[in-house]
């Protein structure tokens, strides 16, 4: 049975402190819905280089987590702050892979359009020269020039995914969050991802919801197990 101490969730090595300063730091954080309490009293700090696996049940609050980090949702109690170069900023940049995506298949849009979205929030945006090289280039680390001007509704599960993890990732966020990444993909393009996110965390944090316990563990830096209070590793 995997089991983990519960912290007041600071990094506890010293020489992570001296190598990486704070990203994200949550305090005392409490929130729900619809008159219910999901989480309790969360308190985290997430730092520039780190890999977070978040882990829990269904219905424990891993997602509402993940809502709240976003900005997607108000905590009901405490607050969650931002930080660049160790100064409190109002944002920092974010990119995300949920767990459910809600492109329409029969969307006429391509894979690069796709890519290309993830640096405005409206498609129809003008882009500059540099933007345009940001996705050629996102599109090469991420092994997808060869499906560049394909249709998405001609893409796998797994080459979908991809795709989205570059929309995730192609605006050089401070962090990627991901929500149960693994949900439309085969084992062996799970290998795949997750070696691709290996580099990836050369760059930038990594937060992973996830229900595959094995496959976090191998992977990941730091684990939290979120079942409605919080118990980090």
């Amino acid at each position: 049975m995997f089991k983990v101490q519960s912290s007041k969730l600071e990094v506890q090595s010293s020489k992570l402190e001296v190598q990486s300063s704070k990203l994200i730091e949550i305090e005392n954080l409490s929130a729900g819905y619809d008159g219910k309490q999901v989480l309790h009293d969360i308190n985290l700090t997430v730092y520039q280089d780190d890999y977070l696996g978040i882990i829990g049940p269904n219905g424990g609050g891993k997602t509402t987590l993940m809502r709240l980090i976003l900005g997607l949702m108000k905590p009901t109690e405490g607050r969650i702050r931002y930080y660049k170069d160790g100064q409190e900023v109002k944002e920092i940049r974010m990119g995300y892979l949920p767990q459910y995506n809600s492109l329409d298949k029969q969307f006429p849009i391509s894979v690069y359009e796709v890519v290309l979205s993830g640096l405005s929030k409206s498609l129809f945006s003008r882009y500059t020269k540099t933007q345009h090289q940001q996705v050629l280039d996102c599109l090469e680390r991420m092994q997808l020039m060869e499906f560049k001007d394909r249709h998405i509704a001609a893409l796998s599960g797994g080459q979908l995914q991809r795709v989205l993890l570059a929309r995730a990732i192609v605006s050089k966020p401070d962090v990627v969050i991901l929500d149960e990444p693994n949900t439309y993909i085969d084992r062996r393009f799970q290998k795949q991802m997750y070696e691709m996110l290996e580099q990836i965390n050369k760059e930038c944090a990594i937060i992973i919801v996830s229900h595959d316990i094995a496959e976090v563990l191998n992977n990941v830096k730091h684990i939290a197990c979120v079942n409605h209070h919080l118990h980090y590793h």
